[in-house]
């Protein structure tokens, strides 16, 4: 057994295989790819990796399985609850690898336009992850962990899958508390112990599978993880000056051709340092924004909810300012994500009386929540004043 301490989730226990992918290249490698790409030049305490936060998934993943056995003993036998257990905390172990340098500000730019899942496959697929399972897996290796990645599950295990990628799955429960710890702010936080003791497993009423929902007594407490979820995009990860330097992250990607390695061998290479210390020998104007943290200055933003009229006047008027100013003097960053849907399927709540109903029915607040859809854009130093002048003057503000 490997112990760790971690910051959010106290000792966290390893067995052979778990500690034997940790030390793996893929997952080590995650150790260099800073959790929230460039907000640690917002956040000064936003230093916090991919690695520390797919150790704390795990962590969780296996406190989830416990819950819910103990919770239906009769749900599986103990050799598969045993085999089971194992899958999902590998799974949450690994389920980052794939993920390019500053993690998602810059995830479409692999070499074949494959995506941050497919290198995931390739990276499981290799000859040191596949000897890992091999060695220690007894009877568990990586297909078994892509096929759970992948939700490709029987309907009756749906809810595996759902514990690593899913509505309420563990991956949003460990990176709102530990986005909210490391950038030093407090909108990321819920109650994580009351959450974990209402999750339930829940026959889909639409589908027949069994999945991942929650016990009418805990309706609050998924209303909390989706508010701090709301709030960590607000005020967080749609940050007004991280946008803007990922935003020169994505120009000088684009201005250098820098593609990520669709091979395996190569892409393990890359990571957040070596990107950064490409950036810093280039003169590019987006390189030195980022590196020196001289980023073109806000111009106008739209408000988070703006009505179809706002949205319709923004991008008929954007492309005619660029058109005026020419090439490369302006940002245009669009910041759109519906917090308070966790996913693709419905969260089912387990009534009182027996029944089902979905969230959206048994909260009181989530209808009225809406979709954040924030429009930026940033000028050169020089030009500002002169593009705040004009789009103050011709959109709503």
């Amino acid at each position: 057994m490997l112990r760790l301490r971690d910051p959010i989730h106290g000792f966290v226990h390893l067995d052979e295989l778990e500690a034997a992918l940790l030390a793996s290249r893929p997952v080590q490698r995650l150790r260099w790819i800073h959790q929230l790409g460039l907000t640690f030049l917002v956040y000064p305490g936003a230093e916090h990796s991919r690695f520390s936060h797919v150790l704390g998934a795990l962590a969780l993943a296996g406190r989830v399985f416990d819950n819910l056995l103990a919770k239906d003993p009769g749900l599986m036998a103990r050799e598969e609850a045993r085999h089971a257990r194992r899958l999902v905390r590998a799974a949450a172990l690994l389920h980052d690898v794939g993920h390019a340098p500053f993690s998602h500000s810059a995830e479409d730019r692999f070499e074949g336009g494959i995506d941050h899942e497919e290198m995931t496959r390739r990276l499981l697929d290799s000859e040191e992850v596949r000897a890992i399972f091999a060695r220690h897996g007894a009877g568990l290796d990586g297909a078994q962990v892509v096929a759970l990645l992948g939700g490709r599950l029987p309907p009756e295990r749906s809810f595996l899958a759902q514990i690593v990628s899913g509505e309420l799955d563990v991956d949003k429960m460990d990176y709102l508390l530990r986005d909210s710890l490391y950038c030093g702010v407090r909108y990321g936080v819920y109650d994580l112990d009351r959450l974990v003791d209402t999750l339930a497993t829940i026959v889909d009423p639409e589908t027949g599978a069994l999945g991942l929902g929650i016990e009418e007594g805990g309706v609050h407490a998924v209303e909390a993880l989706i508010l701090a979820r709301y709030y960590m995009f607000t005020q967080v990860y749609f940050n007004v000056t991280g946008k803007a330097l990922e935003q020169h992250l994505t120009e000088w990607l684009q201005a250098s051709g820098r593609l990520w390695p669709a091979d395996p061998e190569r892409f393990l290479a890359e990571d957040d340092h070596s990107t950064l210390a490409a950036m810093r020998v280039d003169a590019n104007v987006h390189a030195r924004a980022v590196v020196d943290r001289a980023h073109f200055p806000l111009a106008y933003e739209t408000r988070e909810h703006p009505s179809a009229e706002e949205r319709q006047a923004f991008e008929r008027e954007v492309p005619r300012l660029a058109a005026e100013f020419g090439a490369g003097s302006l940002l245009v960053v669009r910041s759109a994500k519906d917090p308070h849907r966790l996913g693709r399927s419905r969260v089912w709540v387990a009534t009182a009386e027996g029944g089902v109903e979905p969230m959206e029915r048994a909260s009181q607040f989530l209808r009225f929540l809406e979709r954040i859809d924030l429009a930026r854009v940033y000028a050169r130093p020089e030009l500002r004043d002169r593009v705040a002048a004009r789009l103050h003057a011709s959109l709503p503000h």
